[in-house]
């Protein structure tokens, strides 16, 4: 995390509306530095921290029940204390670093794309696997556009001829910009729903390892289809922007939702890993994705939800918050991470 971030979360835990997670982990926080006060801290800078969280506490200061049995300034000269000990690398997850060497490419920031997408053209269509760590790019010929995410595949004609315009999600997920053509629909089918637009923009994430598949709409209006409807009844959902459907794999049924920031569908594009009570599988593809890894899980903790948002983090710092959180452990070798039930 950066001191943003960190400033972020503990006014967020002032006002007590951080999720359960962050709470734990600014709990976690003030028990460590609590451990550690004999740790040196520039006096100028810790002065600077305590007057600019002083104003806020001013600002938005409310009762809330996070708040221990100890004086509210005491708990702000420790959080300041916390930023400044980041800022400073002496930050307190190094006295829990887990087993195992991280790999130097995996300290990587950013979404990187030095791997090689398959690319090939077959009986007219063009087929396009991007491997984990690395998203594509897609110009098609009508002005529409693709953005393939890392894992995916995705099958197209090399041209568009007769009254449709057919995309295969066979796999993965896909942002989709559609160029307008009256004449001709734009239909994206993955292998349970038919995605239908004439001029819009839309996301749809249809990874095998998980249980659902999900359209949001971004702009525009989109029809969507059921295609495996086994009681023979036409299933079809209209989204307008902000909607979004989510397609059950076992109870094969769909539900309409409401997101609120078109960042939370679309977050992947700029290498962010966002979770909104996401399942264990939903957050384990992210990561996998994000930093070319595979998550193999030897912990007792099979099923569980996660709520957090990383954007410049690196592999070490998603799993150490992560890990805190749901209370694991991890070890990484080679391009692989172990889960393990924490001692």
């Amino acid at each position: 995390m950066d001191t943003e971030q960190i400033k972020i979360l503990l006014e967020r835990y002032n006002q007590g509306i951080c999720s359960p997670e962050e709470a734990d982990i600014v709990d976690q926080w003030f028990e460590n530095i609590n451990r550690h006060q004999s740790t040196y801290v520039d006096d100028s800078a810790l002065d600077q921290q305590l007057d600019e969280i002083k104003m806020q506490i001013n600002e938005h200061i409310t009762p809330t029940p996070r708040v221990r049995n100890m004086q509210r300034w005491y708990y702000w000269s420790s959080a300041a204390a916390a930023v400044i000990l980041l800022s400073a690398g002496l930050f307190w997850f190094n006295s829990h670093r887990s087993a195992g060497t991280l790999p130097a490419e995996k300290q990587l920031a950013q979404v990187t794309n030095t791997a090689t997408n398959h690319r090939i053209v077959k009986d007219g269509f063009v087929e396009i696997t991007t491997p984990k760590g690395s998203n594509e790019n897609i110009a098609l010929e009508d002005g529409s556009s693709i953005v393939l995410n890392a894992g995916s595949k995705i099958r197209y004609p090399e041209h568009f001829d007769g009254t449709e315009r057919p995309i295969f999600l066979e796999e993965g997920e896909a942002f989709f910009t559609v160029a307008a053509d009256p004449t001709r629909r734009f239909v994206v089918s993955t292998a349970e729903i038919a995605t239908t637009a004439l001029g819009t923009s839309f996301n749809i994430r249809a990874y095998a390892r998980e249980n659902k598949v999900t359209v949001a709409l971004v702009s525009g209006k989109v029809k969507i289809d059921q295609l495996n409807n086994t009681n023979n009844k036409t299933t079809s959902l209209i989204l307008l922007p902000s909607e979004q459907i989510s397609y059950d794999r076992q109870s094969l049924s769909m539900m309409k939702t409401i997101f609120s920031k078109a960042e939370d569908v679309t977050g992947w594009k700029q290498g962010y890993l966002i979770f909104r009570d996401a399942p264990y599988n939903e957050v384990m593809t992210g990561i996998e994705n994000r930093y070319s890894v595979t998550v193999v899980n030897k912990s007792s903790k099979k099923e569980w939800n996660y709520n957090g948002f990383f954007k410049n983090e690196n592999l070490k710092e998603v799993m150490d918050i992560i890990c805190l959180a749901k209370s694991l452990s991890y070890t990484i070798k080679n391009d692989t991470i172990y889960l393990e039930n924490k001692n």
